[in-house]
């Protein structure tokens, strides 16, 4: 299960006496009317589904999945589309609670404690948080999580980064079955291969996988009785992880690393206008802002350099709107991604 932010795993807390009431078979916080009783499984669309997930990338499978309510032919495929969240904490909220929200999407705060028989199947993505077993439990067909990656390569919280920042020149979606206690290790309902575009970024990247994750998705719900029965366990081979992301990998040292491997960590921490953020860049000695003069590397690092100093030249970040760019301690140096020149590394 995928997320660019921390992953974290939820321990469910002991259930109480009024919680235990919450887990009446056929009753749920989100559809109290409803009187407990054992309900027939469905064996074709029309869906209900849950819908968890945080970021952007959630965002825009979201943004597929909810509109596309009828399939060609004209029958309904979604019937009923919530989702669950983590809980709003500034003002500026997350991508999916913002979407749900102005589209008059029912939203659930994370942790779900409801147990319900209402819904057929849970689609997961970029959601970062485990899953209790009884939960997944409670799904006829499940909880699917669409993975950007061709599982089992790079399991983990950040697959496009490390897809990136190790050169893979094909990737994929995978989507599927969540098993709990563990990330990513469930048995595949779908998968397919996409070329990694040359020069790309994570997030460019992350648009082609969303829009392609989203695609894949609806096949699946138009087919998810005969795909769940055919699920192929992942193989044993060709695993790999894809730890959440640490400031350690934004190191950048000029004389011990390649060319092509400072330009993929570029690309994979690169912001949509060609800007990166580094807190530490070495040449000989770790570099500050104070060793660049309006974007040039200062005079120290080019002694003896017949190499034209616009060549040798950091563009300065021009904020979109009109105020200073402000960096902090932290971040320390903003570098163009789109205007690195190989004469940065012969000094």
């Amino acid at each position: 299960m995928w997320s660019p932010a921390l992953s974290l795993a939820w321990t469910f807390p002991r259930i109480g006496k009024i919680a235990n009431r919450l887990f009446c078979a056929g009753r749920t916080v989100a559809h109290p009317g409803k009187e407990c009783r054992r309900r027939q499984v469905r064996t074709a669309p029309p869906w209900r589904i849950l819908f968890f997930g945080t970021d952007e990338f959630a965002q825009r499978v979201l943004e597929k999945l909810h509109p596309s309510r009828f399939l060609k032919t004209g029958k309904m495929l979604v019937e009923q589309l919530e989702v669950v969240t983590l809980p709003a904490i500034k003002s500026a909220e997350l991508p999916v609670r913002k979407y749900a929200l102005m589209s008059q999407i029912p939203v659930h705060d994370w942790p779900y404690f409801a147990s319900n028989d209402y819904f057929d199947v849970g689609i997961i993505v970029s959601f970062g948080n485990l899953l209790s077993d009884t939960l997944i439990q409670q799904f006829p067909y499940g909880i699917l999580n669409l993975h950007p990656s061709l599982l089992p390569r790079w399991r983990g919280p950040a697959p496009i980064f490390h897809t990136l920042i190790h050169g893979d020149q094909v990737t994929g979606v995978t989507i599927i079955q969540i098993r709990p206690t563990r990330f990513d290790v469930g048995p595949i309902v779908m998968q397919q291969e996409c070329a990694v575009p040359p020069r790309c970024t994570t997030d460019e990247l992350g648009v082609i996988l969303a829009e392609t994750g989203a695609e894949m998705l609806l096949l699946t719900l138009e087919s998810l009785p005969e795909l769940i029965k055919n699920t192929k366990e992942q193989s044993k081979e060709g695993i790999t992880f894809a730890p959440k992301i640490s400031v350690g990998m934004s190191w950048v040292n000029w004389q011990e690393q390649t060319r092509e491997e400072i330009d993929q960590l570029y690309r994979a921490i690169g912001s949509r206008n060609g800007w990166s953020g580094f807190k530490r860049v070495v040449l000989k000695k770790d570099l500050s802002a104070a060793d660049f003069y309006n974007g040039y590397l200062h005079p120290y690092f080019q002694k003896g350099s017949k190499v034209n100093q616009m060549a040798t030249r950091f563009q300065t970040y021009k904020s979109e709107r009109k105020t200073k760019a402000k960096l902090s301690k932290r971040t320390g140096l903003l570098l163009d991604v789109n205007n690195l020149n190989a004469s940065i590394w012969c000094n």
